[in-house]
């Protein structure tokens, strides 16, 4: 974890999950890098947020594997799911309900599956396709820390691979060309000078 800038009440906090992602940012605005994966998302975002002053909001940028074929670009996230958590199962056993899709009070109709493994294989992706359209690692941790503290947040994702055979290379790739777009999307939708 690692937290550039300081948290403010009259400005949002950018966070994302490593600095390949974050590489092109040139705001005055604090970055959060939280590392890979929902427990280091959400335990980063969780202790920056109880430390003291909190953000006007939460901005999530990140990339994404496309799950359907001709998912391309920058996508506003408008529900977050987890696809790695059996929520159904964990119901029949004791009644209780964890781990629920969540919906993003500024997204539209894309759905994100979020989960503790990189999706590189075709048997994956065609499974989590029937689901949703777009796969990260982070984006459902976030939203469940966010809604926790009464934080709003935004979740955008830039597709980086086809989360399919080859997704890793892909990602190694193609992450500067996406860290490019995400900090073009930060600064026509943020306040992203003083």
């Amino acid at each position: 974890m690692e937290l550039l800038g300081e948290i403010t009440a009259d400005r949002p906090l950018l966070v994302l999950a490593v600095k390949e992602e974050a590489q092109f940012l040139d705001t005055d605005l604090p970055v959060l890098l939280t590392g890979i994966g929902k427990v280091n998302a959400a335990t980063a975002l969780a202790t920056v947020l109880g430390r003291g002053s909190r953000p006007s909001g939460i901005v999530n940028l990140g990339t994404a594997g496309a799950l359907r074929p001709g998912w391309t670009g920058t996508h506003v996230v408008g529900t977050v799911l987890q696809h790695d958590l059996d929520g159904e199962l964990l119901a029949k056993l004791n009644g209780e309900t964890y781990g629920a899709p969540l919906s993003l009070p500024d997204g539209g109709d894309v759905v994100l599956a979020t989960g503790d493994a990189f999706i590189s294989d075709e048997a994956a992706r065609a499974r989590l396709a029937e689901r949703a359209p777009l796969v990260d690692m982070e984006g459902y941790a976030l939203a469940a820390a966010a809604e926790l503290a009464g934080v709003p947040l935004r979740v955008v994702k830039h597709v980086s691979d086809e989360a399919g055979d080859g997704a890793a290379r892909t990602w190694r790739e193609s992450v500067a060309a996406c860290a490019r777009e995400l900090a073009v999307w930060a600064e026509a939708n943020t306040p992203y000078r003083s």
